[in-house]
């Protein structure tokens, strides 16, 4: 299977110094591509993060939002699943400022739209033989978001976990496929739940 993966967490600019993102290290989405590529799976990368990626995978480094949903479509078609597991920004500044904003004393606003929602794309735009799994990161109603959020974006698998999850070496994960009941792994190092991510996949 050739995998597609997207790792890290997005950076939208609010001017040429500053920008907005979140705590995601984009470790998941490394053991996920390592796992499937020691799997001997054909495996793209698309990565925010500034880690080291695994040897053997096709590596696409991206920053916004904008520029991996650009690398997801440019790749989509030629992969057979596509893993979202980057934190991809929900939202991004109307304008970015062309210069450093200067501190002036007074209060700052800035307008923020949101970005689109690569997931729900690809979710409308596979074929018959691909996979798209995505991930939800829930504090509460865990399964019952999770689960909205599997059938609104037309998803094979929804891979839920908790904010615990960000910068940790270890997660615990609950997972639906499509049609199936939920099945949990207790927390373990995350290496050893992507490795049990693309087992569920490349059997479905």
């Amino acid at each position: 299977m050739h995998f597609m993966i997207t790792a890290g967490g997005t950076r939208e600019y609010i001017d040429p110094v500053r920008f907005i993102s979140n705590a995601s290290s984009g470790r998941m989405g490394y053991c996920l591509a390592g796992a499937a590529q020691r799997a001997g799976h054909r495996v793209t990368l698309i990565s925010t993060s500034h880690m080291q990626p695994p040897v053997g995978v096709n590596f696409v480094g991206v920053e916004s939002a904008a520029e991996m949903f650009a690398a997801v479509k440019k790749f989509f078609g030629k992969c057979d699943c596509l893993i979202m597991a980057a934190a991809v920004a929900d939202y991004r500044p109307v304008r970015q400022a062309k210069n450093k904003i200067k501190k002036t004393g007074n209060m700052l606003t800035i307008k923020f739209k949101p970005t689109a929602d690569i997931l729900k794309w690809a979710g409308e735009h596979k074929n018959e033989r691909q996979i798209v799994a995505g991930f939800a990161l829930e504090d509460k109603a865990i399964r019952k978001r999770a689960e909205k959020k599997l059938k609104e974006k037309n998803l094979d698998m929804i891979i839920a976990n908790r904010p615990t999850a960000i910068g940790s070496a270890q997660t615990c994960v609950e997972i639906k496929m499509r049609g199936q009941n939920w099945v949990e792994f207790p927390r373990a190092n995350k290496t050893t739940i992507a490795k049990k991510i693309i087992s569920l996949i490349t059997n479905i």
